[in-house]
């Protein structure tokens, strides 16, 4: 019978300081995964079964210096990757977009992504055994969420989910997504305000406001929340599932 036990297994998780990925972080670790944390920022997170790396995942040359430092410290094999790491746009339509916005988003977003599923792939593949996932957002769904360059990073993330999934899907790998609504994290602390289009971000409100929490019934997504099915399908009781898009939004993407 399969089950959420991770004993002995060795995940990597960026964005691991805050957010999805440090509730990522924490529910792994209780299940008995070693987790190898990445983030640009500090984590707060003490345990045993935790080692933390300050990784800019936007560079191929830190991501494969990370990963070599895992296999250092946890052996060869690598059992699971969730690609947490995220950042906000400033809802720039195609006519006010900067270039610096479309590239610091998409890198983040969508390369970087790129990037630690190529480094981890060789440590999965002997194995015919691996878990990724990647957290996309309302913005992969759909084109009224966010911003052009969010828009589009979280769309291309669903395509290269798939494209993992299919390639691969022989040889033992998953790849599957998972797509929260408005939750609880510092994603918008990201968001580069200066640069704010109010004219987009206003024709935006009509589909935000459908999200917009108006009793308990619809509070806020807790990062926990999402966290519980980030690990659901990196544990074997979801060995069946690849290639899956799940939104985790109290029925917003239904719309």
């Amino acid at each position: 019978m399969t089950s959420l036990d991770f004993t002995g297994k060795v995940a990597i998780v960026s964005g691991c300081a805050s957010g999805i990925g440090l509730a990522t972080t924490r529910l792994l670790l209780s299940f008995g995964a070693k987790v190898f944390g990445l983030d640009v920022n500090n984590a707060d997170l003490i345990h045993s079964a935790f080692t933390f790396h300050r990784c800019d995942v936007t560079t191929n040359e830190a991501v494969s210096e990370a990963i070599q430092n895992c296999l250092e410290l946890y052996g060869a094999r690598i059992d699971i990757l969730a690609n947490v790491a995220g950042v906000m746009d400033a809802f720039s339509s195609a006519d006010t977009v900067t270039e610096s916005e479309w590239h610091r988003v998409l890198s983040i977003n969508l390369t970087a992504c790129m990037y630690l599923t190529k480094a981890v792939l060789p440590h999965m593949l002997p194995y015919t055994s691996g878990a990724i996932v990647n957290i996309g957002s309302r913005a992969s769904l759909g084109g009224g969420a966010a911003g052009i360059a969010y828009t589009a990073s979280k769309h291309g993330l669903i395509g290269l989910t798939k494209n993992i999934a299919w390639r691969f899907h022989k040889q033992g790998i998953r790849c599957n997504a998972v797509c929260p609504g408005n939750t609880q994290s510092n994603i918008s602390q990201s968001m580069h305000m200066h640069e704010l289009d109010q004219v987009a971000y206003e024709v935006a409100m009509p589909v935000l406001g459908l999200h917009t929490p108006s009793s308990s019934v619809q509070a806020v997504i807790k990062a926990e929340e999402v966290a519980n099915v980030v690990v659901f399908l990196a544990s074997d009781m979801s060995a069946m599932v690849n290639g899956a898009v799940i939104p985790v939004d109290n029925a917003w993407s239904a719309l």
